[in-house]
Parts: C-alpha cells; structure tokens; sequence
C-alpha cells in the first residue's frame, strides 16, 4: 500500500467548493486544483488548503476537452491521483471523461451524462415511472409540430447542458416558438420543448454513499427561479415543515429519481415543481453537485450539516472505512436574496437574533434566517422579502450563459 496521501484533483472552471477543498486537507488529503486561467488573477481560492494549483487556457471558463486531458495525464506522469472530483455544473462531463480515461474510481460518462442532459434525465426519470411535464427535443421537425398540436402553450424552451434558469425561454405561441427555434441555427439540437407548469417549484438537495441516501432536506423556493430571473424580484428558499405530507412526497419522489439515475455516492441538488393545475408533483433537473445560488449555506443554517465538507469526506471514503453522517439539527432556514442598487448594500438594520448568514458579494443583498421554530423563520422570510425588495431591489436582464 502507498504511504502517500489520499489524493484529490479538484476542477473548478468557475470559482466554488472552498469548503470541499479546505475539509479533504483537514482530512490530511492531498488537495489538486485545476481551474481556469482567465481566474488567475480574481479567484480567491483558499491556498493554505491547496497543495497546487493548474490553469487552463479557457474560453470564457470552458475548457478544451482534449487538451485537459493531456494535461490532467501529463501531471498524473508524477503524482498519483486517487479521485477527479468537478465542483462546478460545467466540469460534470469533462471530469467524467477523464476519470474514465484514468481508470479512476467514481460517476461515468454515461451516467453523468443523464444529471447534464435535461432531455436525457427526463427520459430517464419517466421511464422509472416519475411525473415528468409533457416534453420533447429540438430534433425532428415533424414530431414537434405534433407536440405542438397535442400540448397546448405556454412551453418552456430549455438548453439541454445548461443549468438552473440560464437561456430558459417562455414560449407563448407557435409562431413565436418556430421563430425561436430557427433562430438557433445549428445548435437547435441542443434544446428541448416542455409543457409550462404554473406552480410551486421545490428542492431536495442530498447526500449518498454507497447506493444509500443518507441525508436530504426538502425545501420550496417562493417564487421559481425562473420567474426570478426573467422577471426580477427577491429569490427565496426556505426549509419545508418536517413530517409534512409535501415534504415526505418529495423525499420519495427524490429517492425515485436518484435510483432511476444510478447516482450511489456523492452529493445531488433535485427540484420538482408542484402543479397549480391538478396539484401533482413533477420532476423537473437534477445535478449530481451542491445546489447553486447558497442553497448550500441554506442547508447548513437548518441542519448543521456544511454539504461541500461531507462531499469531501464521501469522496475519500472507501467499503473498508464507510463514510458515517454526523449528528444532523432538525431546524428550519430561509435564504433570502436580491440584487442591489448599492455595491456594498448596508444590511445592518436586518438585526434579528435568528440572521445567522448574511452575503458578501457587490450588488446582491443576501440573508439567511435560521430558527427551531417553522412559523417564526416563515414570518421573518416574508418581512424580509418585503424591506429587502423596497430598500434594495433592482432588477438585471436574465442571463443567457453562467457567470464567475
């Protein structure tokens, strides 16, 4: 057996996972970073738990498939690599690929591919017997004039690789969609067409070892992310009452899916939408990755759990010495967001005893709320959504591609 330490490459094209990086080396893990290059002089990755850092030439963070991998092969001449962990939606396939490539433990193409796809994980999810909103790919143009005939608008016109609400587009007509999909040129293949489900959108984010959910945490957002972004306003997700007859559909509903994708050890961020129409619940994404947009700070304020840090320690677990859950809290958290007018919005007079995160970054106005209490972390949601929207808000053109 080697002496040397377990070791963990890291690709991050944009800047995440801190706190993965900074438990595998409290771990005594040997820690990799690959990232992007045009990050070089902006990233504030956290060094003192980095062993060293790789740049890759990007193009606005996307990296050549094969040159990584002849770099990631070339630094593997030297130093032995134990896992390929990717800390970002983006690095999901390329990180696959190369685990493939270097008979490396973990997710392959195929499967990973299914949590990148949203055609594919669809497909996947319906063929197991989950609720899927009526969907079809920008493939055939007969067959979507069909679809359009069956399924009445408003549809949703989704980038199949993309992630959360980037380059989502509501389609209200026939004539719309067919000038949208045209205007796609080539790329109209990379796309699908769903049936617009008004309703409430919800996420179970989760944590699995060896074929097993040993952790998930059901919550709703207030208003859909994608209403959000296209249309402004302040974003929330707040933890859902335990034991609640929503909650429990949806954690049998998330086990379903993570079967149905084969996902056995890691992290998964998995949203559904319950239906204003007839009141059932719908799949809609799953990633094999820690929620974006803070869900993850989200999930540590209510149960104690930091979902970054315990991917770190499923990541270095083996049969021989199993990944164990730490004690979990049974509390409630909303998280609370909005652009700012201001750079450095002046969140001081949000001073109640329950705020327990507030957020750093220019131009965003960013809280979280924790409480053992449902109804009191509900009531300081909904004041807060109010002030922060009145004091703060302002709104930003929906984004059509990721952003650092």
């Amino acid at each position: 057996m080697s002496s040397e330490p377990f070791t963990i490459l890291c690709f991050a094209s944009y800047e995440k996972g801190h706190d993965f990086m900074r438990q595998a080396k409290r771990d005594g893990c040997r820690v990799f970073l690959l990232t992007s290059l045009s990050l070089k002089e902006k990233a504030r990755w956290p060094v003192e738990s980095i062993d060293e850092i790789f740049y890759m030439p990007d193009d606005d963070h996307a990296w050549n498939r094969g040159d990584t991998l002849k770099s990631v092969a070339y630094l593997a001449r030297e130093r032995r690599i134990d896992r390929i962990v990717p800390l970002d939606e983006f690095d999901q396939e390329i990180g696959a690929a190369i685990r493939a490539h270097l008979l490396l433990a973990g997710m392959d193409e195929t499967t990973m591919r299914g949590f990148r796809d949203k055609l594919s994980m669809r497909r996947i999810a319906e063929k197991a017997g989950v609720r899927v909103p009526p969907y079809i790919g920008i493939l055939n143009y007969s067959a979507l004039h069909d679809f359009t005939e069956r399924v009445p608008p408003p549809w949703v016109l989704k980038p199949r690789l993309m992630a959360g609400a980037i380059g989502i587009k509501k389609i209200e007509s026939a004539d719309a969609l067919w000038s949208a999909v045209h205007s796609l040129e080539d790329q109209q293949s990379y796309y699908l067409l769903e049936k617009y489900l008004p309703g409430n959108v919800c996420h179970v984010d989760s944590i699995l070892w060896d074929g097993e959910i040993l952790f998930r945490i059901a919550s709703a957002y207030g208003r859909p992310p994608m209403d959000v972004s296209h249309g402004g306003g302040v974003f929330t997700t707040s933890v859902l009452p335990r034991g609640g007859e929503l909650e429990q559909a949806l954690l049998k509903m998330n086990g379903k899916v993570l079967a149905a994708m084969s996902h056995a050890t890691g992290v998964s961020h998995t949203e559904f939408i319950v239906s204003r129409d007839d009141g059932e619940i719908y799949f809609l994404e799953t990633a094999a990755r820690v929620g974006g947009a803070h869900i993850g700070d989200l999930v540590e304020a209510a149960s104690g759990l930091n979902l970054w840090a315990e991917w770190a320690r499923v990541e270095q677990s083996t049969r021989e010495s199993p990944y164990k859950l730490p004690p979990v809290k049974a509390g409630y958290a909303a998280l609370i967001v909005s652009l700012a007018r201001e750079e450095k919005p002046d969140l001081s007079a949000y001073n109640e005893p329950e705020v327990v995160w507030r957020m750093d970054e220019p131009h965003h106005a960013g809280l979280i709320v924790a409480s053992t209490d449902h109804d009191r972390v509900a009531a300081l949601r909904d004041q807060y959504v109010e002030r922060i929207g009145r004091d703060f808000g302002a709104v930003l053109p929906p984004k059509t591609k990721p952003t650092s």
